[in-house]
């Protein structure tokens, strides 16, 4: 299988990983490079098999990162994952006062995101950087 990513290394490292994972389960991968200026085009065509990308995180609100990759018809919602009841837990988050509430939402959301295999996460940096995703079609 053909693992595509941009050619910078915080996007390589994540799909060299991926593809060690992969030989986990008898699965060869290789490495195609994607070059910065043709990376975004290939994702919005969807003219991948699995792509490696980092989804950018806000430090202290989940709205703008679920709103931009996950909600129905989201310019960065790469995979075109549609799920209308997301949507309305992540509208319903956004406006939640109570921060428990809004914890329990937002766990709520990930977890149908997870179930629903929208865009799986690969690993979470230590140093707080963005996420690595793999996307497939």
């Amino acid at each position: 299988m053909t693992v595509a990513t941009r050619n910078l290394a915080p996007y390589r490292d994540p799909a060299v990983i991926l593809i060690d994972q992969l030989k986990e389960i008898y699965i060869d991968g290789e490495l195609e490079t994607v070059d910065t200026t043709q990376w975004y085009p290939m994702l919005m065509r969807k003219d991948y098999k699995v792509a490696v990308n980092i989804t950018e995180t806000e430090v202290d609100d989940p709205h703008p990162v679920l709103h931009e990759n996950y909600v129905c018809g989201a310019l960065r919602n790469y995979t075109g994952c549609c799920n209308p009841e997301v949507d309305k837990l992540i509208n319903q988050q956004s406006i939640e006062t109570d921060q428990v509430k809004r914890k329990q939402l937002v766990w709520e959301i990930e977890r149908k995101l997870v179930e629903d295999d929208a865009r799986p996460i690969i690993f979470f940096p230590r140093r707080g950087l963005p996420a690595a995703t793999a996307q497939g079609v």
